[in-house]
């Protein structure tokens, strides 16, 4: 194995609006000793000395902090006020962006830091039913949920696969964020070069991984009200990023891909550049790759000509 140098990445904390305001943590962080020096204008802007700390750049709710800032016994954190979370994860909730009242899926949800922000987009109102296979990882979330002050959760422990699109549930789900299991390998902690005799075996799982996010995104795409998915993976594999979106996007010709914020500094690989990349150099995050798929007009005009409900949704 090949040693890489790791660089040290900002501490990110996400203020958790369903308890508080930026201005009320930025006031409680300056009365506890740290130093605010406004938001950020430029990347170089969050390489900061101890107790410094700046707004996020891009995410208005995202304080940005010196690397080694550990809030794991701070009153903030334990209160559920802040949420130790990296930049990058923030990024799906707050594209996806779902208003309050609506209906929103977290597909593979556990451990639960992109539902609490879900719900907090939704300011707490409306469904938003999430799922997890894991029965252990979804009773963790669901403490973290509760310490987070998320109300309008259902919690199932089920594989996202045997979820039926077409059950009266999940009639009006109109937005679904999808962050499947994915090789990880954007996780600046997991890095490793591995050895060419082991390639075959990356890529073998590289290949089984794929088709699995392949089926959870045609999955998704399949309920019948939805308008928006956002599909996001760790990884910083065009295996399970670009791939996966360029055959699903074949497979539904129904959708299309959103351009996502132009001011990013990193973008998907040609010709999906309307995707978003992240990592340790471009944007001083964990690797990560976002796509957004949104439902064209027109084959949302003749899903809803053709549906039962139709009496329905124009009178509500």
């Amino acid at each position: 194995h090949v040693l890489i140098f790791i660089p040290l990445l900002s501490r990110y904390v996400r203020v958790n609006t369903l308890k508080t305001t930026v201005e009320d943590a930025v006031d409680y962080l300056k009365r506890d000793g740290f130093s605010y020096q406004g938001q950020a204008c430029r990347l170089d802007d969050v390489t900061l000395k101890e107790k410094d700390f700046v707004m996020d750049l891009h995410l208005p709710e995202l304080l940005v902090f010196s690397p080694k800032t550990d809030f794991h016994d701070h009153f903030l954190y334990k209160a559920g006020h802040i949420i130790l979370q990296d930049k990058a994860s923030c990024l799906p909730a707050y594209l996806l962006n779902p208003p309050p009242g609506s209906h929103v899926i977290d597909a593979c949800a556990a451990p639960g830091n992109k539902t609490s922000h879900l719900a907090a987009v939704m300011k707490n109102k409306g469904k938003l039913f999430a799922f997890d296979l894991d029965a252990k990882r979804l009773s963790t979330m669901s403490t973290l949920l509760l310490r987070a002050g998320v109300t309008c959760q259902q919690l199932a422990n089920q594989d996202f696969l045997k979820v039926d699109p077409d059950s009266p549930q999940f009639k009006d789900v109109e937005y679904i964020l999808l962050d499947p299991s994915c090789s990880g390998s954007g996780m600046v902690c997991l890095r490793d070069d591995a050895s060419s005799a082991d390639q075959e075996k990356v890529q073998a799982r590289l290949a089984s991984l794929a088709s699995f996010q392949l089926r959870c995104l045609n999955h998704g795409l399949k309920f019948p009200r939805l308008k928006r998915l956002v599909y996001s993976t760790c990884s910083i594999h065009s295996q399970e990023n670009e791939e996966v979106v360029t055959a699903c996007l074949q497979q539904n010709p129904g959708f299309r891909l959103v351009h996502l914020l132009p001011q990013w500094p990193e973008r998907g690989l040609e010709p999906l550049t309307q995707c978003l990349r992240a990592s340790t150099a471009k944007t001083r995050t964990h690797g990560f790759f976002v796509a957004l798929l949104e439902k064209h007009s027109e084959a949302m005009n003749e899903k809803q000509a053709n549906s039962p409900e139709k009496v329905n949704t124009e009178v509500s």
